[in-house]
């Protein structure tokens, strides 16, 4: 008998529990505990949270040990063209076969229990850690970060804390102390706390929770220093100063992702030569990615074709800043949202910057934005906007009218992932 594939077992994982979202810890801890409780036998962890920056930050930490030569895991979410993205084994995107082995393990010790399809898949990534030798475990919140699944390892080696602002407010709370409050529920007694910068209001709250379970708190602005200076990026600290190449991901709040990572790497022990890998071998995609192979590259002809997964006010601020300073040729977007996103905040920023906007549905995705919502909240941020039935329509129409744009995808990780499906793999 064959055994099913992995796109079947997450299917069916679809139907363990009626919500996709249900923040409480108690589902996790059952099953990891019928699983042996694999979370206490993971090589170091580094648990990263925040609103944004996240997933950049770990990658470059991850750049870092590796060029160190360490072996490290990572777990990160959501995936963008397959879910085995997510799980990296010792350097390597976990195979097929162990993916089909640790996902079919856990569904049958849940035993058709209620759980979220994160949370399950969550402890199939902690079992697959648990069972193969690394040097470090790199675990990316989810959402939030007091109960996120990811939130079950009792004494990580550092927490991370990246740019806390105002996203997921029906889950997290409406205001950033709210936010930074679940945030900081990754902080844990003794371990020390990397803190990327923050508004006054969010580093309180993690001052606050930090100084309760007396967790060193090592905080941009306070212990260390980032900014970039004649092309290079220039990180202080207490223990002297690093001068290194820019990080190969592109944008000026990858500065302070930098910083964080660097900041990382330094409380791990790590020096200089880990500090340059972070920065020169360090890869992301979706993150203002150009795109230089597939049908939709060729459909662009002359015109240049990027790619972001950026998809709340803040990043649509830090998007809004890279555009501004990128050679003179109209860019043109082709947008598509998810519903519960505020979509006006993310594109305000990007009207001075974008000489049209093309609004697109996500294919396949339940809670997308129509073509007409997307486009009208354009227009109320004073933006050209017109609707176009699919990516590809989108991008005729641009090219039609104009040869040489810069066209740019973005809005919503789940559309970049339909993008790198059709025209690259992530590495």
């Amino acid at each position: 008998m064959t055994s099913p594939s992995s796109d079947v077992i997450l299917e069916r994982m679809m139907s363990l529990h009626p919500k996709v979202m249900d923040l409480v810890l108690d589902r996790v801890w059952r099953l990891l505990d019928a699983l042996g409780n694999p979370q206490d036998r993971l090589p170091p962890v580094i648990h990263i949270a925040g609103t944004n920056g996240k997933g950049s930050t770990q990658a470059m930490i991850r750049a870092g040990l590796e060029g160190a030569g360490k072996r490290v895991h990572a777990y990160t979410s959501p995936h963008l063209a397959r879910f085995h993205e997510r799980i990296r084994l010792a350097g390597d995107l976990i195979t097929e076969a162990h993916l089909t082995e640790v996902l079919d393990e856990c569904y049958a010790v849940n035993g058709g229990e209620p759980i979220t399809y994160f949370e399950i898949t969550t402890c199939a990534a902690i079992l697959a850690f648990s069972r193969t030798p690394a040097d470090y475990t790199l675990l990316e919140v989810g959402l939030g970060g007091r109960l996120d699944a990811t939130n079950v390892v009792a004494k990580p080696a550092l927490t991370v804390i990246t740019p806390v602002s105002i996203d997921h407010t029906q889950y997290l709370g409406n205001t950033i102390q709210a936010i930074a409050g679940e945030k900081a529920g990754i902080i844990k007694r003794g371990v020390p706390c990397v803190v990327g910068p923050q508004m006054e209001a969010g580093l309180e709250v993690i001052e606050a929770t930090a100084e309760r379970l007396g967790a060193p708190l090592i905080a941009q602005g306070q212990h260390w220093h980032v900014w970039e200076e004649r092309g290079r990026l220039v990180f202080q600290d207490e223990t002297g100063l690093l001068d290194l190449p820019l990080p190969a991901l592109l944008g000026a709040h990858q500065i302070d992702n930098a910083g964080a990572a660097l900041a990382s790497l330094r409380a791990l022990g790590f020096g200089e030569d880990a500090a340059e890998a972070a920065m020169t071998r360090v890869s992301w995609p979706a993150r203002m990615q150009r795109l230089r192979a597939g049908p939709l590259v060729e459909a662009a002809g002359t015109a240049e074709l990027w790619l972001d997964g950026g998809h709340n006010a803040s990043a649509g601020e830090a998007l809004g800043r890279y555009l501004a300073g990128l050679p003179d040729r109209p860019t043109h977007l082709i947008c598509g949202m998810l519903n519960t996103k505020d979509v006006r905040g993310y594109l305000r920023p990007l009207a001075a910057q974008a000489a049209s906007l093309h609004a697109v549905s996500i294919p396949g995705e339940a809670a997308t934005l129509s073509a007409e919502e997307t486009a009208t909240a354009a227009r109320d941020v004073g933006m050209v906007a017109t609707e176009a039935e699919t990516v590809r329509a989108a991008l005729d129409d641009i090219v039609a009218q104009d040869p040489q744009a810069r066209i740019l995808i973005c809005g919503s990780l789940y559309l970049a992932g339909e993008i790198l499906r059709e025209n690259v793999q992530p590495g």
